[in-house]
Protein backbone atom coordinates (compact mmCIF):
# COMPACT_ATOMS: atom_id res chain seq x y z
CA UNK A 1 0.00 0.00 0.00
CA UNK A 2 1.59 3.59 -1.08
CA UNK A 3 2.06 5.78 1.99
CA UNK A 4 -0.16 9.14 1.78
CA UNK A 5 1.17 12.51 3.03
CA UNK A 6 -0.92 11.88 6.08
CA UNK A 7 1.47 9.00 6.59
CA UNK A 8 4.64 10.92 7.35
CA UNK A 9 5.13 12.48 10.75
CA UNK A 10 4.63 16.06 10.96
CA UNK A 11 6.98 18.62 9.47
CA UNK A 12 9.57 20.51 12.53
CA UNK A 13 10.92 23.75 11.80
CA UNK A 14 14.77 23.85 12.65
CA UNK A 15 15.79 27.57 14.07
CA UNK A 16 18.89 26.95 16.05
CA UNK A 17 21.97 25.87 16.16
CA UNK A 18 21.55 23.10 18.76
CA UNK A 19 18.66 21.94 16.99
CA UNK A 20 20.95 21.62 13.78
CA UNK A 21 23.05 19.74 15.58
CA UNK A 22 20.90 17.06 17.00
CA UNK A 23 18.56 16.55 14.17
CA UNK A 24 22.27 16.39 11.58
CA UNK A 25 23.66 13.63 14.10
CA UNK A 26 20.76 11.82 14.26
CA UNK A 27 20.35 11.32 10.61
CA UNK A 28 23.91 10.64 9.96
CA UNK A 29 23.47 7.22 11.27
CA UNK A 30 20.43 6.35 8.48
CA UNK A 31 21.20 4.59 5.70
CA UNK A 32 19.84 7.38 3.21
CA UNK A 33 18.17 11.06 3.92
CA UNK A 34 16.14 12.81 1.55
CA UNK A 35 16.82 16.86 1.23
CA UNK A 36 15.91 19.55 -1.19
CA UNK A 37 15.90 23.56 -0.38
CA UNK A 38 14.34 26.44 -1.27
CA UNK A 39 16.59 29.79 -2.35
CA UNK A 40 16.19 32.61 -4.42
CA UNK A 41 18.69 33.91 -6.99
CA UNK A 42 17.20 36.41 -8.68
CA UNK A 43 19.01 39.63 -7.75
CA UNK A 44 21.75 37.44 -6.80
CA UNK A 45 25.01 35.65 -8.42
CA UNK A 46 25.36 33.39 -5.74
CA UNK A 47 21.34 31.21 -4.71
CA UNK A 48 20.49 32.70 -1.12
CA UNK A 49 19.82 29.66 0.66
CA UNK A 50 16.19 29.84 2.84
CA UNK A 51 15.61 26.60 3.22
CA UNK A 52 16.85 22.89 4.05
CA UNK A 53 14.44 20.16 4.19
CA UNK A 54 15.19 16.70 5.35
CA UNK A 55 13.73 13.46 5.68
CA UNK A 56 14.46 10.43 7.99
CA UNK A 57 12.80 7.75 8.90
CA UNK A 58 11.60 9.38 11.44
CA UNK A 59 11.92 12.77 11.32
CA UNK A 60 10.98 15.37 8.97
CA UNK A 61 12.45 18.81 9.57
CA UNK A 62 13.10 22.07 7.73
CA UNK A 63 15.65 24.24 8.52
CA UNK A 64 15.25 27.57 8.77
CA UNK A 65 18.73 28.73 6.84
CA UNK A 66 17.89 32.66 7.81
CA UNK A 67 17.51 32.20 11.19
CA UNK A 68 19.59 34.58 13.47
CA UNK A 69 23.03 33.15 14.43
CA UNK A 70 22.10 29.78 13.16
CA UNK A 71 25.25 27.21 12.67
CA UNK A 72 24.89 25.13 9.51
CA UNK A 73 27.90 22.94 10.22
CA UNK A 74 26.58 20.28 11.21
CA UNK A 75 24.80 19.74 7.90
CA UNK A 76 28.13 20.03 6.14
CA UNK A 77 29.02 16.98 8.72
CA UNK A 78 26.07 14.98 7.22
CA UNK A 79 26.73 15.82 4.03
CA UNK A 80 30.20 14.67 4.33
CA UNK A 81 28.63 10.90 5.71
CA UNK A 82 29.63 8.36 3.40
CA UNK A 83 27.65 6.05 4.85
CA UNK A 84 24.29 8.21 4.39
CA UNK A 85 23.04 8.25 0.80
CA UNK A 86 21.76 11.37 -0.05
CA UNK A 87 18.89 11.43 -2.34
CA UNK A 88 17.94 14.58 -4.14
CA UNK A 89 15.76 15.12 -7.38
CA UNK A 90 17.36 17.27 -9.93
CA UNK A 91 20.42 17.58 -7.53
CA UNK A 92 22.65 20.63 -9.51
CA UNK A 93 21.32 23.55 -7.96
CA UNK A 94 21.27 22.12 -4.74
CA UNK A 95 24.89 20.78 -4.97
CA UNK A 96 25.83 24.20 -6.33
CA UNK A 97 24.33 25.79 -3.19
CA UNK A 98 26.51 23.50 -0.54
CA UNK A 99 29.64 23.82 -2.72
CA UNK A 100 29.28 27.62 -2.28
CA UNK A 101 28.22 27.27 1.23
CA UNK A 102 30.46 24.56 2.95
CA UNK A 103 33.23 24.59 -0.40
CA UNK A 104 33.01 20.75 -0.75
CA UNK A 105 30.03 18.65 -2.35
CA UNK A 106 28.01 16.12 -0.43
CA UNK A 107 29.32 12.62 -0.50
CA UNK A 108 27.25 9.35 -1.75
CA UNK A 109 24.78 11.05 -3.49
CA UNK A 110 21.40 9.67 -5.47
CA UNK A 111 19.47 11.39 -7.98
CA UNK A 112 16.17 10.39 -8.63
CA UNK A 113 15.88 12.54 -12.08
CA UNK A 114 18.82 10.87 -13.37
CA UNK A 115 17.62 7.42 -11.86
CA UNK A 116 14.17 7.81 -13.57
CA UNK A 117 15.78 8.66 -16.83
CA UNK A 118 17.36 5.66 -16.63
CA UNK A 119 14.32 3.60 -15.46
CA UNK A 120 12.74 4.60 -18.46
CA UNK A 121 10.17 7.32 -16.94
CA UNK A 122 11.07 9.99 -19.89
CA UNK A 123 13.51 12.70 -20.13
CA UNK A 124 14.05 15.53 -17.16
CA UNK A 125 11.14 14.00 -15.07
CA UNK A 126 9.40 16.49 -12.79
CA UNK A 127 9.20 15.69 -9.46
CA UNK A 128 5.45 15.93 -9.59
CA UNK A 129 5.16 13.88 -12.21
CA UNK A 130 7.57 11.05 -10.65
CA UNK A 131 5.81 11.06 -7.18
CA UNK A 132 2.48 10.78 -9.57
CA UNK A 133 3.79 8.04 -11.10
CA UNK A 134 5.03 5.77 -8.29
CA UNK A 135 3.35 7.26 -5.41
CA UNK A 136 -0.27 7.91 -6.87
CA UNK A 137 0.04 10.85 -4.64
CA UNK A 138 -0.29 14.29 -6.07
CA UNK A 139 1.81 17.30 -4.89
CA UNK A 140 0.03 20.87 -3.84
CA UNK A 141 1.62 23.56 -6.37
CA UNK A 142 0.57 26.30 -4.61
CA UNK A 143 3.45 27.72 -2.78
CA UNK A 144 5.55 26.60 -5.95
CA UNK A 145 6.86 30.86 -6.54
CA UNK A 146 6.32 31.39 -2.94
CA UNK A 147 9.30 34.46 -1.76
CA UNK A 148 11.20 31.88 0.39
CA UNK A 149 13.46 34.75 1.80
CA UNK A 150 10.40 36.07 3.26
CA UNK A 151 9.73 35.54 7.10
CA UNK A 152 7.80 34.56 9.01
CA UNK A 153 6.90 31.40 7.05
CA UNK A 154 3.66 30.31 7.17
CA UNK A 155 2.45 26.61 8.08
CA UNK A 156 1.55 25.55 4.36
CA UNK A 157 4.51 26.93 3.31
CA UNK A 158 6.33 24.35 5.68
CA UNK A 159 4.11 21.37 4.73
CA UNK A 160 4.98 22.25 1.00
CA UNK A 161 8.03 22.51 1.37
CA UNK A 162 8.23 19.85 3.60
CA UNK A 163 6.31 17.50 0.44
CA UNK A 164 9.90 17.66 -1.44
CA UNK A 165 11.29 15.24 0.86
CA UNK A 166 8.84 12.69 2.39
CA UNK A 167 7.32 11.63 -0.99
CA UNK A 168 11.20 11.49 -2.26
CA UNK A 169 11.71 8.59 0.38
CA UNK A 170 8.97 6.57 -1.42
CA UNK A 171 10.27 6.92 -4.67
CA UNK A 172 13.85 6.79 -3.96
CA UNK A 173 13.72 3.10 -2.73
CA UNK A 174 11.17 2.13 -5.87
CA UNK A 175 13.70 3.16 -8.33
CA UNK A 176 16.75 1.78 -6.41
CA UNK A 177 14.52 -1.30 -6.13
CA UNK A 178 14.11 -1.28 -10.00
CA UNK A 179 17.44 -0.57 -11.04
CA UNK A 180 18.35 -3.43 -9.14
CA UNK A 181 16.27 -5.73 -10.25
CA UNK A 182 16.89 -4.90 -13.87
CA UNK A 183 20.62 -4.71 -13.37
CA UNK A 184 20.80 -1.33 -14.44
CA UNK A 185 21.72 0.91 -10.78
CA UNK A 186 25.39 0.95 -12.79
CA UNK A 187 24.03 2.85 -14.98
CA UNK A 188 22.30 5.50 -12.97
CA UNK A 189 25.98 5.44 -10.75
CA UNK A 190 27.54 6.00 -14.18
CA UNK A 191 24.97 9.08 -15.16
CA UNK A 192 25.57 10.29 -11.64
CA UNK A 193 29.30 10.60 -11.78
CA UNK A 194 29.38 14.32 -13.19
CA UNK A 195 27.25 15.48 -9.66
CA UNK A 196 30.62 14.41 -7.97
CA UNK A 197 32.84 16.82 -9.67
CA UNK A 198 33.34 20.39 -8.67
CA UNK A 199 33.89 21.19 -12.19
CA UNK A 200 30.72 20.72 -13.09
CA UNK A 201 29.75 23.59 -11.21
CA UNK A 202 32.39 26.08 -11.11
CA UNK A 203 33.28 26.31 -14.59
CA UNK A 204 36.59 27.52 -16.20
CA UNK A 205 35.41 31.59 -16.58
CA UNK A 206 37.95 32.17 -19.72
CA UNK A 207 35.54 29.03 -21.40
CA UNK A 208 32.18 30.83 -20.73
CA UNK A 209 32.39 32.76 -24.04
CA UNK A 210 31.71 29.33 -25.60
CA UNK A 211 28.20 29.66 -24.60
CA UNK A 212 27.58 33.10 -26.53
CA UNK A 213 28.34 31.26 -29.73
CA UNK A 214 29.40 34.36 -31.69
CA UNK A 215 28.89 33.46 -35.40
CA UNK A 216 32.63 34.88 -36.58
CA UNK A 217 36.22 32.97 -37.75
CA UNK A 218 37.74 35.87 -36.67
CA UNK A 219 40.11 34.92 -34.01
CA UNK A 220 41.06 38.02 -32.22
CA UNK A 221 37.41 38.78 -31.98
CA UNK A 222 36.93 35.72 -30.43
CA UNK A 223 40.35 36.69 -28.08
CA UNK A 224 38.92 39.95 -26.85
CA UNK A 225 35.35 37.90 -26.45
CA UNK A 226 37.09 35.55 -23.97
CA UNK A 227 38.53 38.29 -21.90
CA UNK A 228 35.33 40.37 -21.44
CA UNK A 229 33.19 37.47 -20.92
CA UNK A 230 35.53 36.13 -18.18
CA UNK A 231 35.97 39.77 -16.73
CA UNK A 232 32.34 40.06 -16.57
CA UNK A 233 31.99 36.65 -14.47
CA UNK A 234 34.56 37.73 -12.14
CA UNK A 235 32.73 40.91 -11.48
CA UNK A 236 29.52 39.71 -10.89
CA UNK A 237 30.68 36.82 -8.36
CA UNK A 238 32.69 40.04 -6.60
CA UNK A 239 29.68 42.26 -6.30
CA UNK A 240 27.21 39.01 -6.13
CA UNK A 241 24.78 40.18 -8.62
CA UNK A 242 23.42 38.25 -11.82
CA UNK A 243 25.39 38.12 -14.88
CA UNK A 244 23.10 39.86 -17.02
CA UNK A 245 22.75 43.22 -14.35
CA UNK A 246 26.57 43.51 -15.15
CA UNK A 247 26.55 43.54 -18.54
CA UNK A 248 23.91 41.90 -21.16
CA UNK A 249 25.46 39.03 -23.54
CA UNK A 250 24.12 41.01 -26.92
CA UNK A 251 26.09 43.68 -25.33
CA UNK A 252 29.71 41.82 -25.09
CA UNK A 253 29.43 40.53 -28.45
CA UNK A 254 29.00 43.90 -29.64
CA UNK A 255 31.62 45.05 -27.91
CA UNK A 256 33.92 42.32 -28.78
CA UNK A 257 33.29 43.26 -32.72
CA UNK A 258 33.46 47.19 -32.71
CA UNK A 259 36.53 46.74 -29.86
CA UNK A 260 36.21 50.36 -28.39
CA UNK A 261 39.45 51.75 -26.70
CA UNK A 262 37.37 54.79 -24.68
CA UNK A 263 34.62 55.75 -22.55
CA UNK A 264 32.82 57.32 -26.01
CA UNK A 265 33.19 54.39 -27.86
CA UNK A 266 31.97 51.99 -24.64
CA UNK A 267 28.99 54.69 -24.63
CA UNK A 268 27.48 54.10 -27.42
CA UNK A 269 27.39 49.86 -27.49
CA UNK A 270 23.76 49.31 -26.90
CA UNK A 271 23.18 48.54 -23.81
CA UNK A 272 25.87 50.36 -21.91
CA UNK A 273 24.73 53.75 -20.13
CA UNK A 274 27.25 56.74 -20.09
CA UNK A 275 27.16 55.91 -16.25
CA UNK A 276 28.61 52.89 -16.72
CA UNK A 277 31.31 53.44 -19.27
CA UNK A 278 32.73 56.21 -17.46
CA UNK A 279 32.39 53.93 -14.01
CA UNK A 280 34.91 51.58 -12.46
CA UNK A 281 32.91 48.71 -14.60
CA UNK A 282 33.83 50.56 -17.71
CA UNK A 283 37.19 50.60 -16.90
CA UNK A 284 37.72 47.35 -16.17
CA UNK A 285 36.03 46.25 -19.25
CA UNK A 286 38.29 48.37 -21.24
CA UNK A 287 41.21 47.28 -19.51
CA UNK A 288 39.87 43.20 -20.63
CA UNK A 289 39.34 44.66 -24.26
CA UNK A 290 42.99 45.96 -24.46
CA UNK A 291 44.23 42.52 -22.95
CA UNK A 292 42.22 41.05 -25.47
CA UNK A 293 43.44 43.02 -28.09
CA UNK A 294 47.25 42.83 -27.23
CA UNK A 295 47.14 39.03 -27.16
CA UNK A 296 49.72 36.81 -29.25
CA UNK A 297 48.53 35.58 -32.20
CA UNK A 298 49.23 31.50 -30.83
CA UNK A 299 46.92 32.72 -27.35
CA UNK A 300 44.35 33.40 -29.38
CA UNK A 301 41.41 31.16 -29.16
CA UNK A 302 40.01 28.98 -32.07
CA UNK A 303 36.45 29.10 -33.61
CA UNK A 304 34.55 25.97 -32.97
CA UNK A 305 35.60 23.64 -35.82
CA UNK A 306 32.35 22.20 -37.90
CA UNK A 307 34.17 22.17 -41.19
CA UNK A 308 36.71 19.76 -40.46
CA UNK A 309 34.26 16.74 -40.08
CA UNK A 310 32.66 15.02 -42.77
CA UNK A 311 29.16 15.90 -43.05
CA UNK A 312 26.87 12.92 -42.38
CA UNK A 313 23.95 11.77 -44.58
CA UNK A 314 20.83 13.01 -43.18
CA UNK A 315 19.06 10.17 -44.05
CA UNK A 316 21.50 7.49 -42.41
CA UNK A 317 20.88 10.07 -39.00
CA UNK A 318 17.57 9.65 -39.79
CA UNK A 319 17.74 6.12 -39.36
CA UNK A 320 19.89 6.15 -36.27
CA UNK A 321 17.44 8.64 -34.40
CA UNK A 322 14.88 5.65 -35.61
CA UNK A 323 16.55 2.36 -33.85
CA UNK A 324 17.80 4.83 -31.17
CA UNK A 325 14.14 5.33 -30.24
CA UNK A 326 13.16 2.03 -31.31
CA UNK A 327 15.99 0.70 -28.83
CA UNK A 328 14.75 2.65 -25.72
CA UNK A 329 11.67 2.03 -26.08
CA UNK A 330 12.88 -2.05 -25.83
CA UNK A 331 15.05 -1.40 -23.03
CA UNK A 332 12.77 1.17 -21.16
CA UNK A 333 15.99 4.06 -21.01
CA UNK A 334 14.95 7.72 -21.99
CA UNK A 335 16.73 7.96 -25.36
CA UNK A 336 18.39 11.61 -24.15
CA UNK A 337 19.99 9.76 -21.57
CA UNK A 338 21.25 7.04 -24.48
CA UNK A 339 22.91 9.73 -26.97
CA UNK A 340 23.03 13.27 -28.01
CA UNK A 341 22.46 14.63 -31.74
CA UNK A 342 25.88 15.37 -32.15
CA UNK A 343 27.06 11.40 -31.30
CA UNK A 344 24.61 10.54 -34.03
CA UNK A 345 26.39 13.18 -36.68
CA UNK A 346 29.43 11.39 -35.35
CA UNK A 347 28.60 7.44 -35.87
CA UNK A 348 26.99 8.19 -38.86
CA UNK A 349 30.50 9.45 -40.37
CA UNK A 350 32.56 6.04 -38.76
CA UNK A 351 33.88 8.24 -35.62
CA UNK A 352 34.52 6.05 -32.47
CA UNK A 353 35.41 7.96 -29.51
CA UNK A 354 31.75 9.09 -28.82
CA UNK A 355 30.29 8.48 -25.47
CA UNK A 356 27.08 6.32 -27.25
CA UNK A 357 29.56 3.49 -27.93
CA UNK A 358 30.89 3.55 -24.18
CA UNK A 359 29.69 2.12 -21.24
CA UNK A 360 25.96 0.41 -21.09
CA UNK A 361 25.54 2.81 -23.96
CA UNK A 362 27.09 0.55 -26.25
CA UNK A 363 25.31 -2.75 -24.92
CA UNK A 364 21.90 -0.92 -25.55
CA UNK A 365 22.22 1.15 -28.77
CA UNK A 366 26.09 1.98 -29.58
CA UNK A 367 26.90 -1.76 -31.19
CA UNK A 368 23.22 -1.96 -33.17
CA UNK A 369 24.23 1.38 -34.49
CA UNK A 370 27.53 0.73 -35.61
CA UNK A 371 25.91 -2.37 -37.76
CA UNK A 372 23.57 0.28 -38.77
CA UNK A 373 25.94 1.97 -40.50
CA UNK A 374 28.19 -0.84 -41.76
CA UNK A 375 24.90 -2.23 -43.37
CA UNK A 376 24.59 -5.06 -41.40
CA UNK A 377 21.39 -4.78 -40.22
CA UNK A 378 18.25 -3.00 -41.57
CA UNK A 379 14.97 -1.72 -39.30
CA UNK A 380 11.70 -3.23 -40.80
CA UNK A 381 8.37 -2.47 -39.39
CA UNK A 382 6.58 -6.06 -37.74
CA UNK A 383 2.81 -5.57 -36.34
CA UNK A 384 3.51 -2.34 -35.79
CA UNK A 385 6.48 -1.83 -34.24
CA UNK A 386 10.23 -1.50 -35.38
CA UNK A 387 12.25 -4.62 -35.54
CA UNK A 388 15.90 -5.33 -36.50
CA UNK A 389 17.31 -7.82 -39.37
CA UNK A 390 19.93 -8.95 -39.80
CA UNK A 391 21.52 -8.46 -43.83
CA UNK A 392 22.96 -11.63 -45.17
CA UNK A 393 25.80 -11.12 -47.14
CA UNK A 394 23.97 -11.76 -50.47
CA UNK A 395 21.90 -8.61 -49.31
CA UNK A 396 18.70 -9.86 -48.03
CA UNK A 397 17.59 -9.33 -44.76
CA UNK A 398 17.24 -11.71 -42.00
CA UNK A 399 15.18 -11.77 -38.39
CA UNK A 400 17.91 -10.87 -35.74
CA UNK A 401 16.92 -13.41 -32.98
Amino acid sequence: MRPKASDFPSPVIVTSSEEVARLCNKLKQEPFVTIDTEFVREKTYWPELCLVQLAGAEDVAVIDTLAPGIDLAPLGELLDEPGCIKVFHAARQDLEIFLHIFDRLPQSLFDTQVAAMVAGFGDQVGYDSLVGAITGQAIDKAHRFSDWSARPLTKAQIAYAAADVTHLRTVYLALRKQLEDEGRLRWADAEQAVLTSEETFRPDPRRLWEKLKARTNNRRMLGILREIVAWREQEAQNADIPRQRVIRDESLLEIAAIKPNSIEGLARVRGVTRGFAEGKMGQGLLEAVRIGESLPDADLPKPPSKSDRIRPSAALVALLRVLQTAKCEQHKVAPRLVASSDDLDRIAVGETEVEALKGWRREVFGLDAQALVRGEIALAVVKGCVELQRVAPEGEPVEVE
